[in-house]
């Protein structure tokens, strides 16, 4: 603590017996004006404490971080007039590289990117091995925690997701344990199948439930972070409808829970997620794979991609893996890595 800065974690256990309040109130007395909390998800009715702090401290400045989207997501009290949200995702591959040490670059729109690729591409590969950091990218550089344990970075993986749907999921639904077993056998279901066209109905009879129930934990699962949900332009108003197709979230993700993950897989899970995460909406199209934005159509692949499926269609592309720079309307895939 300096005299005006104080940080805070909501997950220790002095706030089993304490009010975070009257910490508050007694620090604003001896001068505090900015307040960091972290792990605030873990304190109950933790949205009405920052209200009340905002409220009745208004000289107060307050930062609060969360690590569990579901709990973050689940707030009660109206907090739009009172805070600024940002939604921290996982590394882009232009982060990882600055991450790593290895170049800084500043993140290029998509418009950008589809008018310019070849000069943005070559600029970015002078003097590395962009094809060989993508690679790696790939293996491990979507959570930045890869850094701590190197080894052991799929298993920490798996141990998020088993927090997620262990710990988080039961906060925020009224699930049994039956539930919370059926959406674990539902994302290893899904991680081993993506991204095909799903039937539905299949998947809820493996599982031993009905639609509503599957759908619900479709929901949660993409709430979470942990699959991506693709639905058709008409479709993706509606809450409650079956998916088009479905992904993991990201290809850290998809690896930890498939070793041997499919590698045209691996290239779409990665577009849809890198785009998606730069704040761009991703659905299925009647032709080609993925509608951006509701105007620019692609189809993603290896060296050989070509045109075919989506031959004549206007404002179509496609972005295609093992290339340093592209050509025409071809792209090279981990471009797309570089939008945020």
């Amino acid at each position: 603590m300096t005299d005006s800065v104080f940080y805070l974690s909501f997950d220790h256990l002095w706030f089993t017996n304490h009010s975070a309040l009257d910490l508050v109130d007694t620090l604003q007395k001896n001068g505090v004006t900015h307040l960091f909390i972290d792990e605030v998800h873990h304190l109950e009715h933790w949205a009405t404490v920052i209200k009340n702090i905002y409220d009745f401290y208004p000289d107060m400045h307050v930062a609060y971080s969360g690590s569990s989207i579901l709990r973050l997501d689940r707030r009660e009290g109206d907090m739009s007039r009172r805070q600024l949200c940002y939604d921290l995702k996982g590394l882009s591959f232009r982060e990882f590289l600055s991450f790593e040490g290895v170049k800084s670059v500043a993140p290029v729109s998509l418009e950008d990117l589809l008018a310019n690729h070849r000069e943005i591409a070559a600029d970015i590969v002078a003097g590395i091995k962009i094809i060989a950091l993508f690679a790696k990218y790939n293996e491990h550089g979507y959570y930045p925690f890869y850094k701590e344990s190197p080894s052991g970075y799929d298993q920490r993986i798996i141990e998020c997701v088993n927090k997620v749907i262990e710990c988080d999921l039961p906060i925020v639904e009224d699930v049994t344990p039956a539930t919370i077993r059926k959406t674990k056998r539902m994302l290893a279901v899904l991680a081993e199948s993506c991204p095909q066209e799903p039937n539905m109905r299949a998947l809820y009879r493996e599982l031993e439930t009905d639609r509503n129930q599957g759908l619900k934990m479709l929901d949660v699962l993409e709430r979470a972070e942990l699959v991506s949900l693709l639905k058709t332009e008409k479709d993706k108003l509606k809450s409650m409808s079956a998916p088009e197709k479905i992904y993991c979230d990201n290809v850290n993700l998809m690896r930890a829970l498939v070793p041997r993950a499919d590698v045209g897989t691996m290239r779409e899970t990665f577009f849809v997620n890198q785009l998606r995460a730069a704040g761009h909406t991703v659905s299925s199209p009647a032709k080609g794979d993925f509608l951006v934005d509701g105007k620019w159509l692609f189809e993603v692949g290896g060296k050989g991609k070509t045109f075919r499926q989506i031959k004549d269609e206007p404002n179509s592309f496609i972005a295609y893996d093992d290339v340093e720079i592209g050509t025409g309307n071809k792209i090279p895939l981990w471009l797309f890595g570089f939008l945020y």
